[in-house]
């Protein structure tokens, strides 16, 4: 199993903006440092507690500061960008930081973007799909361009000067393009189908339910089943809220620190689902009342916490529970106390992990 690192990001509305950017950036390199795999960051416009506006700008400003860690969109919401200039963005990106880009791609999920972007009543997937067919066209040929699309066409033919390099569209370093992950929340995701079919690999976000991630790989399952393919677990990435202190009691009492990085945390996804009308779709269980949610119960369930050996069985068990998945995604978390968080990614990176190897031993990930 890999480790790697995923930020919303998301920090209390009190904080500053260049604070927590800092601490964004002191976050992502010890991720490196500690040989995480990846490092996802994600995109949004109008919510001051998680304002990375260019999950592109953000990674090169991250490549030279950072040596081996795969740098990931987590994801880049296709729907907002004209395709030439997506292309263009992720083929420039892709040269900078070469090898190590990872495409995430997605519809976005936060409605005043939506709003603000006037695309509320908009069909987000079928622009995403169109999008990334559009670009991949532009990437895989020189003009002249005719390709038409649902949403935009690209044409480019009249000023196509290849002599004195007038018309030529950046294409990216890998070939044929970097790989492509989206990402899935709800139970039996449609995205998750999508993803089967465009080959893309699936992410399971850390704000739902272990039965909820269940369903991800079933329907997943279900999908590549449909197309005569064999599922494979190591294309697939969960997100979770970890945290890990030396010993059992004193990660239960950071974690349940009334207003601390993980209650706050939680405390705030529980009223954004509630405000929506869809504090139901945070049930621990399938069978939870959805009178009895608390955000207090939601944390409690959802964060991976304890000590070194504690941690290491909780995520050997969600395997179990859920399925094959090859990459674990822990979420940062805002360093209310940078040493306690600092501890928790060095304790995840240099105990947890070799100890989940070693019990996982050389078993493929791959469907039964």
């Amino acid at each position: 199993m890999l480790l790697s690192f995923f930020m919303m990001p998301l920090h209390s509305v009190q904080r500053d903006y260049a604070t927590s950017l800092r601490e964004d950036i002191q976050a992502f390199k010890l991720a490196d440092e500690l040989g995480f795999e990846e490092g996802w960051i994600g995109e949004h416009y109008s919510a001051s507690i998680e304002q990375i506006s260019s999950p592109l700008m953000f990674l090169a400003h991250m490549a030279p500061q950072t040596k081996r860690i795969k740098l990931g969109t987590g994801v880049m919401t296709l729907p907002l960008y004209h395709p030439v200039m997506a292309a263009a963005h992720i083929a420039l990106l892709d040269h900078l930081a070469p090898g190590r880009l990872i495409l995430g791609i997605g519809t976005g999920g936060l409605g005043s973007d939506f709003e603000v972007y006037g695309m509320e009543n908009a069909d987000r997937t079928a622009m995403m799909l169109d999008s990334i067919d559009m670009i991949k066209r532009i990437w895989a040929a020189d003009p002249p361009y005719d390709i038409p699309g649902k949403f935009w066409d690209v044409k480019l033919s009249k000023m196509y000067w290849p002599d004195l390099g007038v018309g030529i569209l950046p294409k990216t370093l890998t070939k044929p393009h970097p790989a492509l992950a989206v990402s899935v929340s709800s139970p039996n995701s449609n995205s998750i189908r999508v993803a089967a079919r465009n080959d893309f690999m699936p992410i399971s976000a850390n704000f739902v339910a272990s039965w909820v991630v269940k369903t991800h790989w079933e329907t997943y399952c279900d999908e590549l089943a449909k197309l005569g393919k064999v599922p494979d677990g190591s294309k697939w990435r969960v997100a979770r809220s970890i945290h890990v202190a030396d010993t059992d009691e004193a990660a239960e009492r950071y974690v349940k620190k009334p207003g601390g990085a993980y209650d706050w945390y939680y405390d705030y996804m529980y009223k954004v689902y509630e405000r929506m009308g869809a504090g139901a779709l945070l049930a621990p269980f399938r069978d939870t009342d959805p009178a009895t949610i608390t955000h207090e119960l939601v944390r409690d369930n959802f964060v991976i916490y304890g000590s070194p050996e504690t941690v290491t069985r909780k995520i050997l068990e969600l395997r179990d529970e859920v399925g094959p998945f090859g990459t674990l995604m822990m979420t940062s978390h805002e360093w209310e106390d940078e040493s306690v968080m600092r501890r928790s990614m060095e304790l995840l990176a240099r105990r947890v992990m070799p100890a989940v190897n070693e019990a996982l031993g050389e078993a493929p990930a791959m469907a039964v």
